[in-house]
């Protein structure tokens, strides 16, 4: 099995890591920082806005049993994709939409894929949706990771959708 990544920000990561850990051909995912510009950063540090960073989840999946444009699919469905760095009750610059593409592939697919959403005319608002460059991601720290489902929560309780 040859696996893929794929990083996505839609506000506080823990409910979006098992909106992805729930997708048949998911084979892990991971929470962290990305965009930024401090090196290891910590939770407290990019809870300061200061960073850079985004709250992401990168996700490794199976291509051959869930394709990149059905992650798109379940990012657009997890979150409000028209706030502008925040999600919800969460405000800030570590909250905002993003989709950082691994490589010229994803890039396109992703781009593809906002302009169905913005030409579809579902939504009120423009998509607020950032593409940005594949960096370095940082991985949050060890409680961060499947922090819902370590709690037995079968989804987050936030209400993102717009």
């Amino acid at each position: 099995m040859t696996t893929r990544f794929a990083t996505f920000g839609a506000g506080c990561f823990w409910g979006v890591e098992l909106a992805f850990r729930n997708v048949d051909g998911v084979v892990a995912t991971a929470v962290g920082y990305a965009g930024g510009t401090v090196d290891n950063p910590t939770y407290e540090m990019v809870c300061t806005d200061t960073t850079g960073h985004a709250e992401v989840v990168r996700v490794e999946y199976d291509p051959a049993v869930v394709s990149y444009e059905r992650l798109l699919d379940v990012f657009w469905q997890c979150h409000d994709p028209t706030q502008v760095n925040r999600q919800g009750p969460d405000i800030g610059r570590q909250y905002r939409s993003v989709i950082i593409p691994d490589d010229s592939a994803q890039a396109a697919a992703a781009e593809a894929s906002r302009a169905r959403l913005e030409a579809s005319g579902r939504l009120r608002r423009p998509v607020a949706t950032r593409i940005e460059p594949a960096g370095v991601f940082w991985p949050a720290e060890d409680y961060h990771q499947q922090y819902l489902e370590k709690r037995g929560y079968k989804a987050c309780g936030a209400s993102l959708r717009g």
